[in-house]
Parts: C-alpha cells; sequence; structure tokens
C-alpha cells in the first residue's frame, strides 16, 4: 500500500510523522460523505466550464471520471481501503488524476476544502434530516395506531409520580404524537438553515473566478447562496442546530421509554411487551426485561454529550476555518446513526405491547382520582373552589379511614361534611362522568380524544398526498 499523497505538499520538504499523519486523517469516518461530494464536484465542474476555466472536453472528461468513480465505488467492496488517503476529498481527486491524468487537476481551482467540506456537509446532512423527519413520522403513526387498537383503554395519569386523575391510553399516545411533531418542526426549520450553498466561498475570502454561485446552488437544489465567505467556511451551527433538534427527539423517546418501563414492571403491571422486544437474564429465568426501552433512554445522555462537545469546540475559535471543525463529522454522524436506530426500536417496541386494560382500569379506580370531580361537583352547587377544595380533603381522609373509595361512601357520610352534596354526586364520582367531563380541546373525554386521533391521521395522511 502506497504513502497517502496529500494534496498540501508542495510547501514542505520533509515527511510528515506518521503519528501525526494518523492524528490528522479523517477518511476513516468522513468517507460517507463519498456521494455528495462527488455531486458537488461535478457542479463545481460545471462552475468552472461556464466561467472559462475548463474546455468542453475538460468538463466532460471529469464529470466523466466522477461517474466512473461512483460506479466503481458502488461495486468494488474495497475500493476505499486500496489508495491511502487524508480525507474523502483527496480520496477522491487521487482517483480522479488515475483515471484522466492532469485534467483532474484542474478541477479544485476557485475552491477550497474549506468551502467543499462544508457543502459536502449540508448535501449529506439535507438527506438524513429528511430521513429522520420520515422516522420520527413512522413512530407517530405506531403511537395513533396503538391507541386505536385499544381505544376505550383506561389508566391513572400521574403528577409526581403518583396517580392523579384518570385519563385515556389514547390520550396518552397522542400527547407523544404532539411532542413528536413539534420535533418535526424543527427539524424542517435546520433543513432550510443547512440548505444554504457554501461552495464558491474558497478558503474565507471568495474566488477569483467568474463562478455562477446561485447557478451552482440551482443545480445542487439549494435554497441559496451564503452571503459571507468568512462566515460560510466557518459556520457549524447547523450542526449544532441539527444535534439540538435530535436532543428533543431523544428526550421525549427517552420519556416515552420511562413511561413504558414503569408501566411494565411487576409493580404496575399496566403493559405486556411482546418476547420480540424484550430480553431474559442470564441468571434469573423468570426475568423479562425492557432492554430496547432502556438502551433508548441510554442512548439520550450519548446524543445530549455530541451537542455538548459541538458547542464546547465552537465557543473558542477565532474566524474562518480551524482545523478544530474536523470534529464535527463524528459527533453529527453518530447522533443521526444514534436517532435512527432509537426511533426505530420504539417503533417497533409501540408495535408491540399490550395494554392490561382490567388492570389498567382498576388502577384508575383507586386511590381517589375522581376527588377533583367532587370538589367541582360542589363548585356546580355553588360551592367557592377553595371551599370546595377544603371540603373534600375532609372527605378524602374520612374515606381513607374507612378503608373505601369516594363513591363507594354513604351519601348520609358526605353529606356530613356538606349539605350541598346529593343522591347525583355518585353519577358524577363515576369514571365515566370524570372522563367525559374533560370535554373542553386537548381534553382526556373520549369524544375529544377520538376527534384529536382522527386529526392526527389526516395530517399523517395529507403528507402522503
Amino acid at each position: 500500500m502506497t504513502e497517502a499523497k496529500n494534496l498540501w505538499g508542495g510547501r514542505f520538504t520533509e515527511k510528515t510523522d506518521e503519528t501525526f499523519a494518523e492524528f490528522n486523517n479523517s477518511f476513516s469516518f468522513d468517507r460517507r460523505l463519498f456521494f455528495v461530494d462527488v455531486q458537488a464536484s461535478i457542479a463545481h465542474c460545471d462552475a468552472l466550464f461556464h466561467a472559462g476555466v475548463l474546455t468542453r472536453l475538460e468538463s466532460e472528461r471529469i464529470k466523466n471520471g466522477l461517474q466512473t468513480i461512483l460506479k466503481r465505488a458502488d461495486y468494488d467492496k474495497n475500493y476505499f481501503d486500496e489508495l491511502p488517503s487524508e480525507d474523502v476529498h483527496s480520496f477522491i481527486e487521487a482517483r480522479l488524476v488515475q483515471l484522466i491524468g492532469d485534467a483532474g487537476r484542474k478541477l479544485h481551482t476557485g475552491r477550497s476544502r474549506n468551502d467543499q467540506v462544508t457543502t459536502a456537509f449540508r448535501l449529506w446532512l439535507r438527506e438524513e434530516i429528511e430521513e429522520i423527519s420520515k422516522i420520527v413520522r413512522l413512530v407517530q403513526k405506531t403511537l395513533i395506531e396503538a391507541a386505536e387498537k385499544q381505544r376505550d383503554a383506561v389508566l391513572p395519569g400521574y403528577t409526581h409520580l403518583q396517580r392523579a386523575q384518570p385519563i385515556l391510553w389514547a390520550h396518552w399516545c397522542l400527547a407523544y404524537f404532539e411532542m413528536f411533531s413539534r420535533d418535526r418542526e424543527r427539524l424542517d426549520e435546520v433543513w432550510r438553515r443547512v440548505n444554504v450553498l457554501p461552495l464558491g466561498s474558497a478558503a474565507l475570502a471568495g474566488t477569483s473566478y467568474e463562478i455562477d454561485r446561485e447557478e451552482v446552488a440551482r443545480q445542487l437544489g439549494f435554497e441559496g447562496v451564503s452571503a459571507n465567505s468568512l462566515d460560510a467556511v466557518s459556520d457549524r451551527d447547523f450542526a449544532v442546530e441539527l444535534v439540538g433538534a435530535c436532543s428533543l427527539v431523544m428526550v421525549h423517546l427517552s420519556r416515552l421509554s420511562e413511561d413504558l418501563i414503569l408501566y411494565a414492571s411487576s409493580e404496575f403491571q399496566f403493559i405486556e411487551l411482546s418476547d420480540a422486544v424484550s430480553t431474559g437474564s442470564s441468571l434469573m429465568p423468570q426475568k423479562k426485561n425492557p432492554d430496547a426501552l432502556e438502551l433508548i433512554r441510554g442512548k439520550a445522555g450519548r446524543v445530549f454529550g455530541h451537542q455538548i462537545a459541538l458547542l464546547t469546540t465552537l465557543k473558542g475559535l477565532p474566524m474562518a476555518y480551524n482545523k478544530d471543525l474536523q470534529e464535527d463529522k463524528e459527533a453529527v454522524f453518530d447522533t443521526v446513526d444514534t436517532i435512527k436506530i432509537c426511533l426505530q426500536a420504539a417503533a417497533i417496541v409501540l408495535k408491540n405491547l399490550h395494554v392490561n386494560e382490567e388492570k389498567t382500569r382498576e388502577a384508575a379506580t383507586k386511590g381517589y382520582l375522581n376527588a377533583t370531580e367532587l370538589a367541582d361537583y360542589l363548585v356546580q352547587k355553588d360551592v367557592p373552589f377553595r371551599t370546595a377544595h377544603d371540603t373534600v380533603g375532609k372527605i378524602v381522609m374520612f374515606a381513607i379511614s374507612q378503608d373505601k373509595e369516594l363513591n363507594d361512601l354513604d351519601l348520609s357520610d358526605m353529606r356530613n361534611f356538606s349539605e350541598q352534596i346529593e343522591k347525583d354526586v355518585f353519577e358524577a364520582l363515576s369514571l365515566e362522568q370524570t372522563l367525559a367531563n374533560k370535554n373542553q380541546i386537548g381534553g382526556t373525554a373520549p369524544e375529544r380524544v377520538f376527534e384529536a386521533l382522527d386529526g392526527a391521521k389526516e395530517s399523517l395522511a395529507r403528507e402522503e398526498n
């Protein structure tokens, strides 16, 4: 294997130290930019032709050579290993020169690796953001399916991890649907800021050649061109934003995982995870562990760490390109890989769980979850809410002493605390009425939840049309 040939060797007379060369190289991980960098190089070649830098013959030879490189990489599994390179950009140039000779050396005219790197990075990210958004949408779809499969299931809602008020299982599913909707909006916003062409900024001051940057942008599908060459080569805001948006997706995935881990525990027994998404213990034969959910929860911290790493790298950099920026690739690449597999795992888990409706309904009717309904009942009897709240607190204390739920108390016992309580109180305290009363927009009343489910389905269906 021959030694990697650098793109910058003319000024140097001594051989590069081997350890430094290994430390400096990024080809092991930035080779995933191969396809998009060739794409950008073809557009740059066209721009050089129109600027009069390349003849038509040179332009055609370069573009044919680049297409050949793409094809060979597609069928030759060892293609990237046969030619040692500093990075993917120098690899492509070296392969091009191998194929077409000195004409290949003209391709880099009017550009620097500084604007070349960030152009390829933006092209790659643009596609990955679209892919991530599609998988988030898949999770939303599985949430709707899980909700509809057991749309009448009821479970207790919690505050402070204490049973609070009953909700529909579908309402829980839709809560996460909303979170992921916001995530997709953020990803769309990041995509728009990614979709700006930096090529033509050269090293930092712009290019001396008559390159039509707007035409290059149109050819590559960018919505616009960068307004300042100095900013264009040093900007990695888009990378931080992408990892930040992914961090929030991971927050939501982690919260969903935590809920389901609790619900699947022996203490709750609200859901059953199928064998397809569970593992056993190497020691305890009875165990069924929610490993997929625990891994999602654990990998959230990994993505958060990448955001902190990027911010820390950027905060002390002077203007224009610095080699520190090479650190952006591995952080972003790993973020993208991590979030995609976590989203896919979450969708699989949601398809492979079953709500224990008998258990969740029992939990939703125990623990005085209808206490607020009794307070609201008294308010309807013209009792001030604070007075009603205090009265119901005393009734709850009495019920606890009797080891009874509120709707199991005798009417006479409740009337000892408030004469406004009448026999219609038992209907008001029923689980069905407790749910039905939450009938405002966004509430857990079945009517509202089923409307929201239909709206969620329609919103996803519109995207397919």
